[in-house]
C-alpha cells in the first residue's frame, strides 16, 4: 500500500505552506527529495523507516504540492539555505528541535546547506548519489557537461527552459529520468502519477528551473564562503551511490564528502542507478537502518 499509515498534511512555514507526509513514532527523520520527483520517492522506504522513527517526507519549495515563489534575478527565493530553513521549521512544527536527515540529489544538497548553517540540529546526515555542488561546477568537464547537461539548461535564463519543457512535459519527464540506466518500472504507478501531475503545473517547471538558477549563482557564493570560513559539515555522515551512474564513475565520492565533513563519513555504491530509493529499497534500508540506529558516540567503531 503507498505510504500506508502515513498522513498527508500541510505545514505552514515563514514563505508559504509545505505539503509532505508524516508517520511513525520515535526520533525524527527527515526525508528530502530530490528533482524532478516529490517525497513520494520515498514511499517504498518510508513506511518501513517509520517502525523506528517519526518520519516527514515534504516536498522542497518549488516541487509538489508546496509553495512556488516567482522567478527573481538573484534567485534567492530558491537558494538551498531558503530551503533549508523550510525543512527547519517543518520539523519545528512537529515539535523537534535536533534530527536525522535522509536525503536524495537536489534534496541532498538542500541537506549539505541545513547541516552547514544549523548544525545543532543535525543529528546524522545520509546523502544519495551527489556530490558536492561546488564540486560538480569547478571540476567540470565535457563527460560532465554531457552527462548533466540539465544542470546548464534548466539554469538558462527564465522563461526559456519552462517554455520548452511546458510544450511536452510527459515526454520530457521520461526523458529526463532515462538518462541512465534504470528499471522501465521503477516508479512505483502512485508515485510517478504525482511526479507527472506536478511535472505539468508550469509553476513547478519555473520552480525547478529556479533551483538551478540558484545551484549555479547565489548557492555558489554561499558555499564558497562556507569553504573559506573552514565550515564543515559537524555531524556523521553516510554516503551512498548507485553503481550503475556516474557519481563513481567520475569522482572519489567518499574521499570528496571527508574534505567536507568534520565527523566520520561512511558508505559505498548500491546496485542501482540514480534513483536509488526506488531501485534498491532493501539495500537503502539496510544502510539506513545501520547508520541512523547507531549512537553518534560509536561511529567509527
Amino acid at each position: 500500500m503507498f505510504f500506508e499509515n502515513f498522513t498527508l498534511a500541510e505545514v505552514a512555514v515563514s514563505g508559504d505552506k509545505i505539503r509532505l507526509r508524516h508517520g511513525g513514532s520515535g526520533p525524527p527523520l527527515l526525508l528530502l527529495h530530490g528533482n524532478p520527483q516529490t517525497h513520494a520517492m520515498w514511499n517504498r522506504v518510508a513506511p518501513r523507516l517509520a517502525e523506528r522513527f517519526t518520519v516527514i517526507a515534504p516536498d522542497l519549495r518549488g516541487y509538489g504540492g508546496s509553495f512556488k515563489p516567482e522567478a527573481s534575478k538573484d534567485h534567492a527565493f530558491y537558494s538551498k539555505r531558503a530551503m533549508a530553513q523550510d525543512a527547519v521549521e517543518v520539523i519545528q512544527a512537529f515539535g523537534f528541535d535536533r534530527f536525522k536527515v535522509g536525503s536524495h540529489d537536489r534534496g541532498a544538497r538542500v541537506a549539505h546547506r541545513l547541516a552547514l548553517d544549523h548544525p545543532e540540529r543535525v543529528e546524522k546526515l545520509a546523502v544519495l548519489d551527489i556530490v558536492p555542488t561546488i564540486e560538480h561546477f569547478e571540476r567540470a568537464n565535457m563527460e560532465f557537461a554531457m552527462g548533466y547537461y540539465h544542470w546548464f539548461w534548466f539554469a538558462q535564463p527564465h522563461p526559456i527552459p519552462e517554455s520548452v519543457i511546458a510544450a511536452a512535459p510527459d515526454a520530457w519527464f521520461h526523458g529526463h529520468t532515462s538518462r541512465s540506466p534504470r528499471p522501465a518500472n521503477v516508479f512505483q504507478p502512485e508515485a510517478l502519477a504525482d511526479y507527472l501531475h506536478w511535472a505539468r503545473q508550469p509553476d513547478t517547471t519555473r520552480g525547478m528551473c529556479e533551483d538551478y538558477r540558484a545551484a549555479a549563482t547565489i548557492d555558489l557564493v554561499h558555499d564558497r564562503e562556507s569553504r573559506a570560513a573552514g565550515r564543515k559539515v559537524a555531524c556523521p555522515m553516510l554516503v551512498l551511490w548507485g553503481s550503475n551512474g556516474k557519481i563513481g564513475e567520475w569522482y572519489d565520492a567518499l574521499a570528496l564528502w571527508k574534505g567536507y565533513c568534520a565527523s566520520t563519513v561512511t558508505g559505498g555504491p548500491v546496485k542501482a542507478g540514480h534513483y536509488i530509493a526506488e531501485e534498491a529499497p532493501e539495500a537503502t534500508l539496510e544502510w539506513f537502518a545501520k547508520f541512523f540506529s547507531r549512537s553518534s558516540a560509536t561511529e567509527g567503531s
